[in-house]
C-alpha cells in the first residue's frame, strides 16, 4: 500500500511527464488501481453541463459499470460526486440502494465497489470509481488508503486541468510551446521545498507569476533552470 510520500511522488511524476490531458487521466486511473490492491478496475467520472461522463477507465468493466449508473441516473459514483462522500458497496447482490443499478452492475460483473469524491477548487467535481468482481473486496484498510490517495489525486487533477487550459492558450499564442513538462517539474520542486501538495505548489507559482507580472510558464522555467544550475556537473568519466 502506498504512503502519502509515495503518492506525492507518483502524482508529480505524472504531472511532469508531458503529453496531453487524456494521457494524464489514463495514467491516473491505472495508478489508482495500483494503489488499491483490491481493485480490479477504475473509472474516472467528471461532472459536465450535460451530466456525468467517464473521461477515462482502465477497461470495459469500469466503463460499463459507470455507464449503467448514468442510464438510471443513480449509483455509488454519482452519490460520491454529488454529495462529496465516500461510498462503499460490499456486495451488489445484496445492495438495496440506487434502484435498478445494483442488478445492472452484477450483470456486467461487478460485486463490490468503492467510489471516492474528487474535489476541484473546493467543490466535488467528480469521482474515482474502483470496482472488483469479488464481494467485500474493499476493507477498512483499502478504504483508508484509497481515501488518502484520492485526496492527493484531487489536487493533481485540479493542477492538470489548469495546465491543460494553459497549454491550449500557449499553443495558440506560441505555436505549440510545451509548457506542461516545465510546469510539472516546477510543481515538484516547490512541493519538495515547501512540503506542500501539488495544488498548493501550483497556487504558489501562480502568486509568484501575478506578483512579478511574469507568465506562469516563464516563472516555472526560471525555477527549473535555477535548480539545474545548482546541480553538480557530472564528470565525463565515472
Amino acid at each position: 500500500m502506498g504512503t502519502p510520500a509515495h503518492d506525492d511522488t507518483d502524482l508529480v511524476a505524472l504531472l511532469a511527464s508531458g503529453g496531453d490531458l487524456n494521457s494524464f487521466l489514463g495514467d491516473l486511473v491505472h495508478l489508482a488501481v495500483g494503489h488499491t490492491p483490491a481493485a480490479q478496475a477504475c473509472g474516472l467520472t467528471l461532472a459536465r453541463s450535460s451530466g456525468a461522463v467517464t473521461v477515462n477507465a482502465t477497461g470495459p468493466l469500469a466503463q460499463e459499470a459507470d455507464e449503467r449508473q448514468y442510464e438510471v441516473d443513480d449509483g455509488p459514483c454519482l452519490q460520491a460526486m454529488r454529495e462529496g462522500v465516500l461510498v462503499r458497496v460490499d456486495d451488489m447482490t445484496e445492495e438495496t440502494r440506487w434502484g435498478d443499478f445494483p442488478s445492472l452492475a452484477v450483470r456486467v460483473g461487478v460485486r463490490s465497489s468503492l467510489s471516492l469524491p474528487l474535489e476541484v477548487e473546493g467543490r466535488s467535481r467528480g469521482a474515482l470509481n474502483l470496482y472488483s468482481t469479488e464481494p467485500a473486496a474493499f476493507d477498512d484498510d483499502a478504504r483508508e488508503t484509497a481515501g488518502r490517495w484520492a485526496a492527493q489525486a484531487s489536487g493533481a487533477l485540479a493542477v492538470a486541468l489548469r495546465i491543460a487550459d494553459g497549454d491550449d492558450r500557449a499553443d495558440r499564442l506560441a505555436g505549440g510551446l510545451d509548457t506542461r513538462t516545465t510546469i510539472g517539474q516546477a510543481i515538484g520542486l516547490v512541493m519538495a521545498q515547501e512540503r506542500c501538495s501539488a495544488e498548493q505548489a501550483f497556487a504558489l507559482l501562480r502568486v509568484s507569476s501575478q506578483r512579478r507580472n511574469v507568465k506562469l510558464r516563464d516563472v516555472a522555467a526560471a525555477l527549473v533552470a535555477s535548480f539545474e544550475a545548482e546541480l553538480p556537473e557530472r564528470p565525463d568519466r565515472w
